[in-house]
């Protein structure tokens, strides 16, 4: 999808940088939000007290919700993975949003983005079964008859390939079809007039998309963890 106009694109530009921007606008703004998570974090973290002010209240709501929702799934044996899980729901959700601000992309647009997501998450899962379970993890891929092993391996194999395209497609066909409908509304109405509703729609669709990835990918981990049967 061409956009008319993108804002960091432009920056680019000016510094004689301008053809590798265009290539990969989905770097580009992936860089944007990786700069605006880590700042909210610094400004977060700097402000912390034992008397907490309402912007510290706000962010350890969200942050302990989405740990104690993971704990319910993974269990206690699971904690030690929110910071990975929670990274990518910060991180899904914030590129689905910025894609909403007229002169932004959203990195979560491009298949190349979703992907290495993907791949984050099913090797992790393997680092993970591999760690609990040693060599022991092949199990995981053969299945409870020993003479079925052979056709169970190869299913389990194509099913974990199947985990990357579906958690790759599935975000960025969901983001790249809310581009194209915003794009054509903005071309229809201008910037600020693009219906509201849509807007609003938006904002459930990034929030929607960030918490399956987030969901799915704890799910995966908790699979790992557990013994095979």
């Amino acid at each position: 999808m061409e956009h008319p106009y993108l804002f960091f694109i432009k920056l680019f530009e000016l510094v004689g940088l301008g053809d590798f921007a265009h290539a990969n606008p989905h770097v580009i703004y992936s860089w944007v939000v990786m700069g605006l998570l880590i700042g909210f974090g610094a400004m977060t973290t700097k402000g912390i007290s034992m008397i907490p002010t309402k912007a510290q209240n706000v962010f350890e709501l969200i942050i302990s919700g989405m740990e104690d929702f993971m704990v319910e799934v993974t269990g206690e044996e699971g904690r030690w993975l929110f910071p990975l899980a929670a990274t990518i729901f910060l991180y899904v959700f914030l590129g689905n949003l910025i894609g909403m601000v007229p002169g932004f992309f959203p990195p979560t647009a491009n298949l190349n983005t979703t992907a290495s997501i993907a791949l984050v998450v099913v090797i992790f899962t393997h680092v993970i079964g591999i760690k609990y379970h040693g060599a022991a993890y092949i199990k995981h891929f053969l299945g409870p008859v020993w003479w079925m092993s052979p056709l169970i391996f190869v299913i389990e194999i194509i099913g974990h390939i199947a985990r990357v395209l579906s958690l790759s497609f599935r975000l960025f066909g969901n983001m790249m079809g809310h581009e194209i409908v915003l794009g054509i509304l903005f071309g229809l109405a201008g910037a600020f007039f693009a219906p509201l509703p849509i807007m609003a729609l938006g904002v459930f669709v990034a929030f929607v998309q960030a918490f399956v990835f987030f969901l799915l990918a704890i799910i995966y981990f908790t699979g790992a963890m557990e013994h095979a049967h």
